[in-house]
């Protein structure tokens, strides 16, 4: 009985040994991997622009406000189509109607309630155009239906590419061959050479203005106030090391 035990005995020595030896060699395995972040990046422009002017008329009245405001978008409208724009490039939104209200205090500054003061009527055009020259253009000179008394409020035009998917594919590829090429020289001044691709994720899409002062966010920025832009994108790639 005792030598059997003691057969048992060297038999779980054994195998004990065996398997630590094996787990060291997976840990070194797994130790023997070489983690990277690719980085790739391209300048381009926009090809489509996209802009909004308001204007709006007050009246005691609610149908004098609208009526004078529908003269506005005739103006409106002429001026937009003498400009060379077609009417497929052009949305007129609903009219906003809101009405105004005066505050009314005593003598001792005391707010005593509110007398209404009209109606003021609105009305947003939007102008979307893959003529960014003209749309710029216009933009800048649409004051000239200020100057025939139409109360207009332009916002700063906004620029996008249209082509995004096909440009972020030729980023991942790039920031992908980036990424392996950082990948063997670690391995190859380590004296080793590089193994299979195990892991690969892509990190953040951002697009910023070129020549602007914009800082990287993590969740990625996306830029359209400016017609040049940057796009930039990171893939992180985990490898093996023969």
């Amino acid at each position: 009985m005792k030598a059997i035990s003691s057969v048992v005995i060297a038999l779980a020595i054994v195998l004990f040994a065996y398997i630590a030896g094996d787990a060291y060699r997976y840990k070194f395995r797994q130790a023997e991997r070489i983690t990277v972040t690719g980085a790739a990046e391209i300048n381009f422009v926009a090809d489509l622009i996209v802009w909004n002017a308001t204007y709006s008329r007050s009246s005691m009245a609610l149908q004098d406000a609208f009526s004078l405001l529908k003269k506005d978008e005739q103006m409106v409208r002429s001026y937009l189509s003498q400009q060379g724009l077609r009417d497929s490039e052009v949305v007129y939104f609903s009219v906003n109607i809101e009405k105004l209200f005066n505050t009314t205090y005593d003598d001792n500054g005391r707010i005593t309630g509110s007398v209404f003061a009209g109606n003021r009527l609105s009305q947003t055009v939007k102008v979307e155009s893959h003529d960014i020259a003209k749309v710029d253009k216009i933009s800048r000179e649409i004051t000239q239906l200020i100057e025939q008394g139409i109360e207009l409020t332009s916002s700063p035009p906004n620029y996008y590419y249209t082509k995004l998917g096909d440009l972020k594919i030729d980023l991942l590829a790039k920031a992908s061959t980036d990424g392996e090429k950082r990948a063997e020289t670690i391995a190859e001044n380590a004296g080793q050479k590089l193994g299979r691709l195990k892991k690969a994720s892509m990190g953040v899409f951002q697009i910023t203005g070129q020549n602007e002062n914009e800082s990287y966010e993590y969740g990625g920025t996306f830029n359209t106030s400016s017609y040049k832009k940057t796009a930039s994108i990171t893939v992180k790639q985990e490898y093996d090391v023969k």
